[in-house]
């Protein structure tokens, strides 16, 4: 198991089923055995919004990193996905909101393999580098429109 992988599990862990985890970044790093930057790239890598978590920090002697599970209605949820795309969106992006989606149950693992493929980049080959963003944002505010209903 890599080592980002053992972190996200160990902080998934300490959300348990209330959501919500408060941790000191160099306390996690010292039990996991690595440097605290590690730990930053973690959160910023698999506990963004577009995975469905609020990260909190306070620094200073006290401070802590806290991890809050997002939690939506359905409709709040569709209206601040559609929101966060804006005028551009990259693959990246739609894929952890897509996941994200599958994982809260508003989508089902093949309407989102559908719609990633005509979100890929794949499907853009044909389309000028600098406009492909704003097309795939258009496509899939439309697809989130229309999909959850």
């Amino acid at each position: 198991m890599n080592l980002s992988k053992e972190i996200a599990d160990l902080i998934l862990q300490m959300l348990g089923e209330e959501g919500t985890a408060e941790i000191r970044r160099n306390d996690l790093a010292e039990q996991v055995g690595c440097v605290p930057s590690q730990i930053n790239y973690v959160l910023s890598s698999r506990f963004t919004p577009e995975h469905g978590y609020i990260v909190e920090s306070r620094r200073g002697g006290g401070g802590y990193i806290k991890i809050t599970r997002a939690s939506y209605n359905y409709e709040a949820l569709k209206m601040h996905l559609i929101n966060s795309i804006g005028a551009e969106i990259d693959e990246k992006t739609c894929r952890a909101n897509l996941q994200n989606l599958c994982a809260r149950g508003l989508l089902s693992e093949k309407e989102a393999a559908i719609m990633y493929a005509a979100l890929s980049d794949n499907a853009y080959r044909d389309v000028p580098q600098d406009l492909r963003n704003r097309l795939r944002a258009g496509i899939f505010k439309q697809q989130l429109l229309a999909s959850m209903k």
